[in-house]
């Protein structure tokens, strides 16, 4: 199995000091930030603008930006994204789009690609673009707030990537986002998940060293 990843999301961060945030996260020697871009018609919340990870960029962060697009029209926004400073693009299966092109968009301009999918969409949403990306985001909550209750009933999607992912030899990452702390992220890891979002769980967590450490254990 991959290397276990625990990617804090910024989103559940206190906004006045996004900067502080992200040095949070590099100061317990984690190299993943994951950036929720919300815009109010695909999911019913706003979030940051590509003008934030250039900030974050300014203020001298090194971070993997893990940046998921939660937007109706997610290709429209990859030059943006790209010049902002993320490494990372993950846009999202449900919209309609060429997806296909987006993603050569994404990786023309030096990023990775990921797609995602929502907890009510099956897993054969994204098969046709399994060799298109490196990172299959499974959204364990329905996308657009924080701090939701972890849906058990989304494990066996996860499983289903896992064993697509090893009979296609395929070197891709399985993520997951929504109500992870430690008990649901072994669940999900279980599953074959290995790269894990956290958010609320995270930034609430007295002992952050502990927390982190507690998914390199996984």
């Amino acid at each position: 199995m991959n290397k276990p990843i625990l990617a804090p999301s910024l989103l559940a961060g206190d906004h006045g000091a996004l900067a502080e945030g992200a040095e949070t996260v590099a100061r317990l020697g984690l190299e993943w930030l994951h950036l929720d871009i919300m815009d109010g018609h695909f999911v019913p919340n706003l979030s940051f603008g590509p003008q934030t990870l250039a900030a974050l960029r300014r203020h001298g962060s090194k971070l993997f930006f893990d940046t998921h697009l939660m937007l109706s029209e997610p290709h429209l926004f990859v030059d943006a994204f790209a010049k902002a400073g993320a490494d990372r693009i993950t846009i999202h299966v449900e919209p309609a789009f060429d997806h296909a092109a987006a993603f050569r968009a994404i990786r023309a301009r030096g990023c990775r690609a990921g797609i995602c999918l929502k907890p009510g969409t099956p897993a054969a949403a994204v098969e046709p673009f399994l060799d298109q990306v490196d990172l299959v985001l499974v959204m364990t909550v329905e996308p657009g707030f924080g701090g939701q209750e972890f849906r058990e009933d989304v494990l066996p999607k996860i499983g289903e990537l896992d064993r697509w992912r090893a009979a296609r030899g395929l070197e891709l990452r399985i993520e997951v986002d929504g109500g992870i702390e430690p008990a649901t992220a072994a669940m999900c890891r279980a599953k074959g998940a290995d790269t894990f979002v956290t958010g609320t769980a995270f930034f609430a967590a007295q002992d952050k060293a502990a927390f982190a450490a507690a998914f390199a254990a996984l």
